[in-house]
Order: C-alpha cells, then sequence, then structure tokens
C-alpha cells in the first residue's frame, strides 16, 4: 500500500513541474493572444547569457509528501511519528531542490537601442539566437515585453 502512495505522489509531483510557463520570445499564453500589442524597433547592442530561475512550490510539496509516507513506513509509535516528520522535511528539501534544476531555463539579457533613442534590456528564455546589431522588433502589452524578428 505504501509503494502505491508514492507513485501516485510522484506521479502528481512530476505532473505538476511540467505546468511550469515559457518565458520564450515564440511562445504566447492563451491570455496573450489577440492582445493589442506596442512595437519599437532597434538594433541590438549587447547579449549575455542568463539563467532564469526555476520554480519551487510543487517540488516542495511533491517532495514533502513523498518523503513523509516514505519516512512513516520506518520503525513504528514515537519514532515512526519523528521518521514521518523527518522525512517530510527531507523530501520537501530534495524536492524543491529538484523542481528548481528542471525549470531553471538558459535565458538572453538582450541590451537594445532603440530607434527612438532610449536603450533597454530584456531578459527572455535563450530559443532564438540573437547577436550584436541584429535589427529586432519589441513587443510590449502593457504587462510583458519580448524580442523578436
Amino acid at each position: 500500500m505504501q509503494i502505491v502512495r508514492i507513485i501516485i505522489a510522484v506521479t502528481i509531483a512530476v505532473t505538476l513541474i511540467g505546468c511550469t510557463p515559457s518565458r520564450s520570445g515564440s511562445v504566447y499564453t492563451h491570455e496573450q493572444a489577440r492582445r493589442v500589442q506596442q512595437i519599437e524597433t532597434g538594433i541590438i547592442v549587447g547579449v549575455r547569457n542568463v539563467q532564469i530561475e526555476g520554480e519551487r512550490g510543487v517540488g516542495t510539496l511533491g517532495g514533502a509528501a513523498i518523503g513523509g509516507i516514505a519516512g512513516s513506513s520506518v520503525g513504528g509509535g514515537r519514532g515512526q511519528a519523528i521518521m514521518t516528520v523527518a522525512g517530510g522535511i527531507l523530501g520537501g528539501i530534495i524536492g524543491a531542490a529538484t523542481e528548481e534544476g528542471i525549470t531553471r531555463k538558459n535565458a538572453l539579457q538582450i541590451t537594445v537601442k532603440l530607434d527612438s533613442g532610449r536603450t533597454v534590456a530584456v531578459v527572455q528564455e535563450a530559443d532564438v539566437d540573437y547577436g550584436v546589431g541584429d535589427r529586432i522588433h519589441l513587443l510590449t502589452d502593457g504587462y510583458e515585453t519580448r524580442v523578436s524578428r
């Protein structure tokens, strides 16, 4: 019975980790589709490799559940209660670190000299290869900004 609980907890945790949003310049959410965007043009004057932090919530919860279930199968009485708590804490720590590593994204900090004279920087996933001198469009919808060719 314990193994079934562990399998269910792992399945739920892995499924929810896969639900993290994309920070790509070419992926739009359902809500972003058909939203008016302001467009400015400019030239890329700098590109730097950076990382977007990963998420931590679901991994912590899933890890704590799995650790608690695993800990509860050790010993009996007071020892079992201690192991359940310890397993939950350790599982939560491991789950958070695992989720953060899985959901961390390689990204680019793209610095753009706009035709208006302003200079801005945008961070987005490194799914398109941008270089210094590239002429780009900067799209802003009031909430998010992205670089596009």
